[in-house]
C-alpha cells in the first residue's frame, strides 16, 4: 500500500471506496464527540469524500490530508469551489472557507500542523493499510495529537482469508491493541452490513461488520 499503489488507483479511477454521499454513520454518531462550534477536525487520508463537506457544514474548519493530487481537485471542482494553492513544507495545500486539503504523504505530518485539532474522523485510512503501517497510522497519530483529541473511527471486521484488502478487516481486539495504551476507546456500534455491498459479496465475503469507535486522547 504505498505511494504509487494509490496513486495508480486515482489514475485508473478504481475508487470503489469512494461513497456518493455523506456516509450515514457519521451522520449517527457524530453528535457523541460533542465539539464546538468552529472546533478543527483531522480527516486522513480524505480522498475526496463528501464527508469534508458535511463537516464543514456542521460549523467544523476541516483538515484533510490526501496522496494523490486528482483526489483533491476533483473535491474542490465537485464541490464547486475555487481554492487557493500553495507549498508548505511538505504539502501542496488547498484552501477554501473551513476546508483545507494537503496533498502529501500522512507521515509527514508534525504536531504544528494538527495542533488546533480537536477530533479526527477516520472512516477509510485505518481500514486502508496492512498490518505493519497500520501500527505506525496509529503510533503517528498518537505522537502528533494534542491530549483530549477525540476520534470518531470506522472499521470493517470480516474473515481476511476470504478477500486480499484494501479495505482490511480491523477488528475490535486490535483497535484496542493499536489506540488503548493512550486513548479511551468506546465502542459506539458493530452492525452487520454485508446485504448493503454486493461488491463484497462479489469477492467473496460471507459477512462484514461496520463497527464504529469514539476514542479519545489521554491528558
Amino acid at each position: 500500500m504505498h505511494e504509487q499503489f494509490w496513486q495508480e488507483r486515482w489514475a485508473r479511477n478504481e475508487i470503489g471506496f469512494h461513497l456518493d454521499d455523506v456516509h450515514p454513520g457519521l451522520r449517527r454518531h457524530w453528535p457523541a464527540l460533542a465539539l464546538p462550534a468552529g472546533a478543527t477536525v483531522l480527516v486522513p487520508l480524505c480522498g475526496k469524500s463528501l464527508d469534508l463537506a458535511w463537516l464543514a457544514g456542521q460549523g467544523h474548519r476541516v483538515l484533510g490530508v490526501e496522496l494523490s493530487e486528482k483526489a483533491v481537485q476533483a473535491f474542490f471542482s465537485e464541490q464547486r469551489l475555487e481554492p487557493s494553492v500553495s507549498c508548505e513544507g511538505a504539502f501542496k495545500v488547498y484552501r477554501c472557507g473551513a476546508l483545507e486539503i494537503r496533498c502529501g504523504d500522512f507521515f509527514a505530518l508534525a504536531s504544528d500542523d494538527v495542533a488546533a485539532c480537536r477530533a479526527v474522523y477516520d472512516r477509510a485510512a485505518l481500514i486502508a493499510l496492512p498490518p505493519p503501517m497500520r501500527q505506525r497510522y496509529a503510533e503517528q497519530l498518537t505522537a502528533i495529537l494534542p491530549a483530549g483529541c477525540q476520534q470518531l473511527l470506522v472499521t470493517l471486521d470480516y474473515e481476511q482469508s476470504e478477500m486480499d484488502g484494501p479495505p482490511f478487516a480491523v477488528n475490535h481486539r486490535e483497535v484496542n491493541a493499536l489506540y488503548a495504551s493512550a486513548w479511551e476507546v468506546e465502542q459506539l456500534e458493530a452492525k452487520e452490513v454485508l446485504q448493503n455491498n454486493p461488491r463484497m459479496r462479489e469477492r467473496g465475503l460471507q459477512r462484514l461488520e461496520e463497527q464504529f469507535y469514539r476514542l479519545q486522547r489521554r491528558k
